[in-house]
């Protein structure tokens, strides 16, 4: 190792002293042990001089003691310090071997320094120790620094080479050429490897055939270096040896050393040189007609190469003699065997003898090294045994296309079996669920008894299955069965059916909603149904209606102008799409109503005020019917009150007890129009007091009084919302004749107010005059007397005004 530079406040400096080696220049404080060439001075750095100063370090080489020694104890070196102490030194050793694992295999001579080993070293197990020397004062105190010190235990020939497996095994074709490597062997040798003792050499010192004594050549040699076996000679033959047994050797110290042994088994392997041959050449078997997949024989090919492999197995072929297949050759994978069977029926009516040529090889191909041979080839004779066959149908199952309106008496069928030695035939129907089939019993002809129907729960996908029987009457009563499958195809015999026969549409022609729709349904199948086409046929219809097609199965019925509200009888034409197509003729009862905006039928007074904008005749009806009544209750006010003033000139009021300051005859609150009178305040006391009988008013009239709510009102949808109310007339009219005038003015009014309730009628009359114009009612025809005035046509407008005729009786 390389020394350190050391201070010079005196380190020590480390120096080995060899064997031979001595001391020059040594000072005279120096003794016989300083020329002793085993003491080692580790701690030496000054010189012979007087002065000090640094020195190089020495190269200390390690301590080399031999393995296996059996001079135990044994001195190995001394150590001491090359200073003058006054005092004692004590010497101690540390580390690996000393007093660390492993432990007690050297020490030190406290007293001298001798280094000691106690017991024979193993190099396999500790090939070198690296201690730590320490030189101490009595007291314990270091009186130099620590030295390291390193053995190395020495190796010996201790160890044989081992192989690394008992037996090797490997493989090689047989024919392989000198040189062809086989296989490698490995051994190790637990001594040092930089040594000699573990150089290893490889031989082969035996070999033994597999079969013994077949081959006495030597076949294989080996790499003495690298263990590599390969081929020496020529004649490798799977044939004739099946392999080898070798002993192997490995020796170290290249070769002169210790030995190891082991065995390897080499396995020629098969090539396919061996061609297949039959063995006999020619083979007689016999085979049943009518049968089949069954064996009729064995046939047997011998093949030299290795069994069970693809060199050794074979293949069969029938290379001749079986034109329709009626028979196969396969292969047993045991034996080996050609196993010849029938795979078609044999007839022995058509031939009654079959000559087969069979030819065989390998499944694996041939080497190149194999004889080129023709390929083997053996002749097998079939002869056909005779036997009372069956009846055979010609097809089976037996198929046929048939229209379900089938003619009754129609052939379906002939000569549908055989029999195969012209035997006697007599033919069966043993299935037919629904019973529409004959058959002729001789002959076999298969007619139509009925028509088909395509829903018959036997009929499965348009398809009708039946079973027919054909046994031989010659030949002991074989018998043979057949499937008829009947693939019906459907007809068009059924004519569609409109629906539904009655409905409602509105009266408008523009509306998108209004209409009927229209189907159809036909008991036929597809393509003999749907699509269907709607017609109108009627010309006179046509103008008035139309018929839109909205899809494969469905129409809708308009008007096409609007109609009055009534019920109409429109003819309407559906046909279907068979081949030939059929139509139907039916009567739709459509009941023409008046709609609401949803498009849904309503009741007449609904549907105008229903209305988004305009008048409508009706609506004007009922207008001018709330006028003439208007002006009905004007006229009985008028005629109240003449008969009121002609009593009070007698000086008989109508209402007793009650002043001329009373205003209650006047008519003060107007609030509606159409619904009759209820002014409970002022005009209808006098009508209750003399009551008038002019019968109930319908209520749909009657909108609420101002200031007096009547529930919850319908809100117009023809304005917005929350637009303010035009102004009403409020003045009262001077004269009779204005009343029309202010009636329609308030009506134009209430038309246009998207505050009210949509009834199109003049709602509200809030006129209250400031004081009395007249005392009492009778001051609208104040232009007259009561003698001018005429009551007697009173008597004409019915009961309901006879008392108040009465009440003008001029008597």
């Amino acid at each position: 190792m390389l020394a350190q530079e050391m201070a010079s406040r005196g380190l020590a400096v480390l120096c080995v002293l060899v064997a031979g080696l001595g001391q020059a220049g040594s000072s005279g404080q120096a003794g016989r042990e300083d020329l002793n060439p085993a003491v080692l001075y580790p701690w030496r750095q000054r010189s012979s001089g007087g002065l000090s100063r640094v020195k190089r370090d020495w190269i200390i080489p390690p301590i080399r003691v031999l393995e296996n020694s059996k001079l135990v104890p044994e001195n190995l070196v001394q150590i001491k310090s090359d200073k003058i102490f006054t005092g004692e030194v004590i010497y101690k050793l540390e580390g690996p071997g000393v007093d660390q694992d492993p432990k007690d295999l050297f020490e030190i001579d406290d007293k001298t320094g001798w280094i000691r080993s106690m017991i024979p070293l193993d190099r396999e197990k500790y090939r070198s120790f690296t201690l730590k020397a320490f030189a101490l004062s009595p007291s314990g105190e270091r009186l130099e620094n620590p030295s390291t010190i390193e053995i190395v235990v020495l190796d010996q020939n201790d160890n044989r080479p081992n192989f690394s497996q008992k037996e090797f095994a490997g493989s090689v074709s047989e024919f392989s050429v000198p040189g062809t490597s086989v296989m490698s062997v490995t051994a190790t040798d637990a001594d040092d490897p930089t040594t000699d003792n573990a150089i290893l050499s490889y031989s082969i010192v035996g070999q033994e055939s597999i079969p013994p004594l077949r081959v006495n050549k030597t076949m294989f040699g080996i790499n003495n270096e690298t263990g590599a076996i390969y081929t020496r000679d020529v004649g490798l033959d799977r044939e004739v040896v099946k392999g080898f047994r070798l002993i192997l050797q490995v020796a170290d110290m290249s070769g002169m050393g210790l030995t190891g042994l082991a065995n390897a088994v080499i396995h020629v392997t098969d090539i396919n040189n061996n061609p297949p041959r039959f063995s006999p050449f020619l083979y007689t078997m016999s085979a049943v007609e009518n049968k089949v997949d069954f064996v009729i024989g064995w046939v047997n090919a011998t093949d030299n190469d290795e069994p069970g492999t693809g060199n050794w197995e074979t293949k069969y072929t029938i290379a001749k003699g079986n034109p329709s297949r009626n028979f196969a050759i396969r292969t047993d994978p045991v034996t080996n065997e050609g196993i010849l069977s029938v795979v078609k029926t044999l007839d022995y009516e058509t031939q009654e003898v079959y000559t087969l040529t069979l030819t065989v090889e390998n499944v694996n191909p041939l080497s190149i090294k194999a004889p080129r041979d023709p390929v083997s080839s053996a002749t097998v004779v079939v002869t056909v045994m005779n036997e009372n066959e069956a009846p055979r149908f010609n097809k089976d199952p037996i198929e046929m296309v048939v229209l379900e309106s089938v003619v009754p008496g129609t052939v379906l069928a002939s000569n549908i079996a055989y029999d195969p030695d012209n035997g006697k035939l007599k033919y069966d129907i043993l299935r037919d669920p629904e019973g529409w089939l004959i058959i002729n019993h001789e002959t076999g002809e298969i007619t139509a008894r009925t028509p088909f129907n395509v829903r018959s729960p036997h009929v499965k996908n348009n398809i009708y299955n039946a079973v027919i029987r054909v046994t031989d009457t010659d030949a002991g009563g074989i018998s043979t069965t057949a499937s008829l499958v009947i693939t019906l195809r459907e007809t068009n015999d059924f004519f569609p059916q409109l629906f539904p026969l009655m409905g409602t549409v509105c009266s408008e022609s523009g509306r998108e909603t209004s209409g009927l729709f229209l189907s159809a349904v036909d008991e036929d199948l597809p393509p003999h149904a749907e699509p269907f086409t709607f017609q109108l046929q009627d010309i006179n219809v046509s103008a008035n209606w139309t018929i839109i097609q909205v899809n494969e199965t469905h129409a809708v019925l308009r008007p096409l102008v609007e109609l009055e509200t009534e019920e109409y009888a429109v003819t309407v034409l559906v046909t279907d799409s068979g081949t030939p197509s059929l139509g139907a003729y039916a009567q739709v009862n459509v009941t023409v109503c008046l709609c609401g905006k949803d498009g849904e039928c309503k009741t007449e007074a609904a549907a105008i005020f229903g209305t988004r904008v305009g008048v409508s005749f009706i609506a004007l009806l009922v207008i001018m019917a709330s006028i003439a009544l208007l002006l009905l209750l004007l006229l009985l006010a008028v005629a109240v009150g003449n008969c009121r003033r002609h009593h009070m000139k007698k000086g008989e009021g109508l209402l007793v007890g009650e002043s001329d300051e009373d205003i209650r005859d006047n008519v003060l609150n107007y609030d509606e129009q159409g619904g009759g009178e209820e002014d409970e305040n002022a005009f209808n006391i006098d009508l209750l007091r003399n009551p008038v009988d002019v019968g109930p008013l319908p209520t749909s009239f009657y909108p609420p009084i101002s200031g007096i709510p009547r529930g919850k009102q319908p809100l117009r949808k023809d304005y917005p919302d929350n637009l303010p109310s035009p102004s009403y007339p409020r003045k009262p009219p001077a004269d009779p004749t204005d009343i029309e005038d202010f009636i329609n003015d308030g009506l134009e009014a209430a038309d246009h107010d998207p505050n009210v309730p949509p009834y199109d009628t003049a709602l509200i009359y809030d006129y209250e005059g400031d004081g009395s114009l007249a005392g009492s009612l009778s001051s609208i025809a104040s232009a007259s007397s009561d003698g001018d005035q005429d009551y007697d046509y009173l008597n004409d407008w019915g009961p309901r005004f006879k008392k108040l005729a009465n009440m003008y009786d001029p008597r």
